[in-house]
């Protein structure tokens, strides 16, 4: 922001935290950059600024922040003014303040700039606020006297026999009143702050008549900060006119005042206007409500991530974005929401008590006519012309002085062009529950016979109003129509909401529950999941009186909902089971939509060979129902099932899907199918084919309104950029996604998932054992078991990095075991080789041979890359633990060559990693300075045979590619050396943190860094160890994962900490780890060697986006 406009926060109390968002607006940033000038002396003459603002838009929070402004230290003075009260009693303590008080804005402070802290009051004839500064101001302007207090209320009273703002020390006298407070000559130590050494008795007032008199030499700058000039009493309004009509140089001037309850409409000083001096900038700044996007970051600062962006949407929708009804909520949801806050919570929040006394205060201030219209506004809740509003009132057409009552009063306010509403929409309620209930009726029947009359009819509306009139039939009649119409034009959300509401009622009759039942199912099928669906629809496939038909729809779609939303599979699962048998026989084109959604492989439980029988009973049924789009929903999850296993004919059934269906419902089925596709394809490798089924599903789902499929194509395409390396914000954009997914878990998974691997990559052991496994994680029982395989593969990784090898291999038994019951070996891609190093490294070297051999059995006549990828690593993670690096190399290159042809940039540096780690064991193994010696490189397969059963080898080696393959003249050290030279900078480039630490520690092993003599001096800079180790404490390891990953002793990690806290000033181990992108990592320290010369080129990750 040019010149530092920004100003500083304020986070003093809980809803003031609500409001600290500090972005300046672009009116604000003119005149604020005027103030900062004028006060710095860089601007000649003063300035003025009349800010106008509603009750609650942010007038007084816009004084504070203007008051911390650099440039207003030492110069600046607040006050508010307020009608004057009833004088006090006078006692010798507190002689009675005279007609004409102020009220200043907060508690005095004995040190910081003059905002005069109240409650303050000042009295007598004092000509201004008592603003004295520089030396031997009572010699050239007189004296001003004030009585104050450092630590508590106190009355300021005194007299002035020269101007409001002199130059010169003031003597501060008097009273002071509340605990803290002294009485007695003080000498004040800044603008307004005073200190009270002894008693004495208060000053005399001043006399009458007293004015304001240029002084004989110029002041110094000042900024004078004056709130509620509405409120301010006759006086306050003549010192005040003379501060502006007698502006001195160099002095700023911000006076705020609500328009609305100006005795003199637009004149703030009343009439006549002030004569302003010709050196006067004078500026008027309207504060407007907060837009959205303020409104979602102050909810942010005050709630942090558990504000859903619905929940935002929501508070900026019913608080019409006022600043002080937006902290209020934001208060009581902070102190009341648990966990995630919902756009429902903010609806449980209520009215704000501040909202609430202000317009029952403006209302009940009307005539009783003018108060009906402020009801009618209520009841109508939107912007309304004035006759609509004079109908629902019940007033004669054209009498409008009651309307112009309401507004004079700003009861109700003009919206938009001859529109009018309440000014908070919140307030609706508040205003109606002083309504009696007879009269409310009447209101809202008046309104329902008004909006029937409109075209089209807006039927949710005229549903709310039948409702509250009391006119049950007619209420439910709108509601069938307002449903009807919004599942139709694809706003399910809408109908859901509506539909849920309705059905919650006890007045609903059965009859009416058969046919709005179905309704509501369909539509949270087709929507954003709402707990409240799953308890209304589970309510009503348990009554036993409504037609089976009926009950077996309702049942179809919460099937669909729990599994396919909710996360409870086993329990969707049971209720498409039994709808599939109670429609067979009355809707076959229904049972079969059930069928084929059991025909699904994805979720835990069932084997392939269930799901393709359910998928044939599918087919059977779809064609005796005749329903085209049945059929195509059908044939969209035969596409999906053949994809899922690896079938390549189910690229075939795809292509055949009729994209350019006329009918909407077949489109939708469409977009399902591509987006399933996409998925499939994704676990199965074919990314280029992903990306193109993932543009076509999501615009094609856009366009036919599914919205709950789009969410899951949106965390397709995160897995997506997980595998291909696009690492660079992706943490940021899943946490993004969780966020807006929260109450989806299923769906919120791929995101979930996603932050796990990506913290594990970067050292955060913590964060990613939270991600993958803790509250709110996706559940092995109940999680789409593609990610129930690659969550296991995770899990296990992270207990093998901490060295605990029984849980790791209970995680791989239990795995494997799901993997095998299923039968959807594809999925295993990012299980397998894990699975296998545990299960060797726990000493079940067998259980490893055989999870290898049913791996590559399983992948055998399948197109899955990704998995034949992973089983040359399973079986160069075999070779290594049976001890046989040899073979291990030259496995880990294939699978490397494998990786980077998909591409496959993250387990291509990890298969590297492998190979380099297998070389320098083999350059240590007898023999190794000869390595062509060895019987492996004779061109034979040995390592599929011995690693892996030949009849189910995947990959055959090709002749040539022994074990020897690539060790060139410089034997095994070099090109392993080779080899974790790429795989750290392949890492480095990720941002994978704990990855890249881990191989240069292990090249370093291998080739000590060359130093020059001596110890090498970094001062105060971290040295690329102290770097190296304080990322990955500052990522939550411990000194001894530290020490295991880099192969150091635990005091000397422990060293490299306490060297790098200091050098960075700071207490916190968390505070080592720069805030920064998952991308952005630190290089190397210094470069290593070259990566091999027979790698299948040097960029593997050519072809990302």
């Amino acid at each position: 922001m040019p010149g530092g406009i920004r100003i500083r926060k304020e986070t003093r109390n809980a809803w003031w935290a609500a409001l600290g968002s500090n972005v300046v607006t672009q009116g604000e940033e003119f005149w604020i950059g005027r103030i900062r000038r004028t006060l710095a002396g860089q601007a000649t003459g003063s300035v003025l600024v009349w800010v106008a603002g509603a009750a609650g838009t942010g007038k007084s929070r816009l004084l504070r922040r203007l008051a911390e402004l650099p440039e207003a230290a030492g110069a600046a003075l607040s006050w508010r003014c307020e009608s004057p009260p009833p004088p006090p009693a006078a006692t010798p303590a507190t002689p009675a303040p005279e007609a004409g008080t102020d009220t200043a804005t907060g508690p005095a402070t004995p040190t910081g700039p003059a905002t005069a802290i109240g409650p303050a009051t000042g009295s007598g004839s004092a000509t201004g606020p008592g603003l004295a500064t520089g030396p031997d101001a009572d010699a050239r302007t007189g004296s001003a006297t004030l009585t104050g207090t450092a630590t508590g209320p106190a009355t300021l009273t005194g007299s002035a026999t020269g101007p409001a703002l002199a130059t010169g020390p003031a003597t501060a006298t008097g009273s002071a009143t509340g605990p803290g407070t002294a009485t007695g000559p003080a000498t004040p130590t800044g603008p307004g702050l005073v200190t009270a050494p002894a008693p004495a008795p208060a000053p005399a007032p001043a006399p009458a008549g007293s004015v304001i008199s240029p002084a004989a030499e110029p002041a110094r700058p000042a900024l004078i900060l004056v709130d509620d000039v509405h409120a301010a009493a006759p006086d306050t309004l003549a010192r005040i006119r003379d501060l502006v009509e007698h502006a001195r140089p160099h002095t700023a001037l911000v006076l705020a005042y609500r328009p609305e309850d100006l005795p003199h409409p637009g004149l703030p000083l009343g009439t006549p206007p002030p004569r302003y001096p010709d050196d006067l900038m004078v500026l008027r700044h309207p504060l407007r409500p907060w837009p959205p996007e303020q409104v979602a970051r102050a909810a942010g600062e005050a709630l942090g991530t558990r504000c859903t962006p619905q929940a935002a949407a929501r508070l900026h929708e019913r608080s019409g974005g006022v600043a002080q009804v937006v902290a209020d909520l934001l208060a009581v949801l902070r102190e009341r929401a648990q966990g995630r806050c919902t756009a429902a919570d903010v609806d449980a929040a209520g009215v704000p008590v501040r909202l609430a006394e202000l317009m029952l205060h403006r209302t009940s201030a009307l005539p009783a006519p003018a108060r009906r219209v402020v009801w009618a506004a209520a009841v109508l809740d939107e912007p309304a012309p004035g006759a609509d509003l004079l109908a629902v009132a019940g007033l004669p057409p054209g009498h409008t002085e009651p309307l112009i009552a309401a507004l004079a009063r700003a009861a109700v306010v003009e919206e938009a062009e001859h529109r009018y509403t309440l000014p908070v929409p919140l307030a609706a309620p508040a205003v109606l529950e002083t309504v009696p209930a007879p009269l409310r009726q009447d209101l809202h029947a008046r309104a329902a016979a008004l909006l029937r009359r409109r075209q089209p009819v807006p039927w949710a509306a005229l549903a709310r109003h039948h409702r509250a009139a009391g006119q049950v039939r007619a209420w439910l009649r709108a509601v069938e129509r307002a449903a009807g119409r919004a599942a139709a034009e694809g706003r399910h959300q809408q109908a859901i909401t509506l539909l849920e509401d309705t059905l919650a009622s006890p007045l609903v009759p059965r009859h009416a529950r058969a046919r709005l039942a179905p309704v509501l199912a369909a539509s949270a099928v087709l929507a954003l999941r709402s707990d409240q669906t799953v308890e209304v629809l589970t309510q009503i496939v348990r009554d036993d009186e409504l037609p089976p038909a009926v009950r077996g729809q309702v049942r179809l779609d919460l099937g669909l909902l729990l599994c396919n939303q909710v996360g409870m599979g086993p329990k969707g699962w049971a209720e498409l089971e039994r709808s599939a048998q109670e429609l067979r026989e009355r809707r076959p084109e229904l049972a079969a939509r059930a069928m084929s959604a059991l025909a699904m492989p994805y979720w835990p439980g069932n084997s392939l060979d269930t799901h393709l029988a359910w998928m044939r009973a599918a087919e059977e049924a779809s064609a005796d129902s005749g329903d085209e789009v049945v059929q195509t929903a059908v044939a969209a999850n035969r596409a999906g099932l053949a994809l899922s296993y690896g079938n390549p004919e189910g690229w075939r059934l795809l292509a055949a899907l009729p994209v350019d269906s006329p009918d909407a419902r077949c489109r939708r089925h469409v977009a399902r199918g591509l987006c399933n596709a996409a998925d499939s394809s994704m676990w199965l490798g074919f990314y280029d084919r992903t990306r193109e089924l993932l543009a076509k599903g999501l615009e094609l789902s856009a366009r036919s309104g599914a919205p709950y499929t789009e969410r899951t194509a949106q965390g397709t395409r995160l897995l997506l950029q997980w595998a291909t390396g696009q690492w660079e914000g992706l943490g940021e954009r899943c946490e993004e996604f969780v966020r807006e997914t929260a109450d989806m878990p299923v769906v919120s998974a791929d995101a979930r998932t996603v932050l796990g691997l990506l913290h594990l990559a970067r050292g955060g052991w913590g964060p990613a054992a939270s991600w993958l496994s803790g509250k709110d994680a996706p559940h092995a029982d109940h999680a789409a078991a593609p990610l129930g395989a690659t969550l296991a593969g995770a899990l296990i990784r992270l207990a093998l990095a901490r060295q605990d090898l029984d849980r790791a291999a209970a995680h791989a038994r239990t795995a494997w075991a799901a993997v095998t019951a299923k039968g959807v070996f594809v999925w295993a891609a990012e299980l397998a080789p894990w699975a296998v190093e545990a299960l060797a490294r726990a000493g079940d070297a067998a259980a490893a041979r055989a999870l290898v051999d049913t791996y590559a059995r399983g992948l055998q006549g399948l197109q899955a890359p990704s998995a034949e990828a992973a089983l040359t690593w399973a079986r160069a993670a075999l070779a290594e633990t049976s001890g046989d690096p040899a073979v291990a190399v030259a496995l880990y290159r294939r699978a490397g060559r494998a990786y980077a042809a998909l591409p496959r940039p993250y387990a291509r540096a990890l298969v590297a990693e492998g190979a380099g780690r297998c070389a320098l064991a083999a350059s240590e193994a007898p023999g190794s300075a000869t390595p062509r010696e060895d019987a492996s490189c004779e061109g034979s397969s040995r390592e599929d045979t011995m690693y892996g059963t030949a009849d189910g080898g995947a990959h055959d080696a090709s002749p040539g590619e022994g074990a020897c393959a690539g060790a060139g003249p410089g034997g095994f050290r070099e090109q392993g050396l080779a080899e974790l030279s790429f795989a750290a900078g392949q890492f480095s480039d990720l941002g994978a943190v704990w990855d890249a630490a881990r191989v240069r520690a292990l090249s370093r092993t291998h080739r000590p860094e060359r130093r020059r003599p001596g110890r090498p001096s970094y001062r105060d800079q971290l040295s690329p160890r102290e770097r190296e180790v304080a990322e990955l404490a500052g990522n939550g390891l411990t000194n001894r994962e530290i020490a295991a990953t880099l192969h150091l002793s635990p005091r000397t990690v422990e060293q490299h900490v306490a060297r790098a806290m200091r050098k960075l000033g700071t207490a916190r181990r968390q505070d080592l780890a720069p805030a920064r992108p998952f991308a952005a990592f630190p290089t190397a320290p210094a470069p290593l060697p070259a990566a091999p010369a027979d790698r299948t080129g040097s960029t593997e990750t050519a072809g990302q986006d």
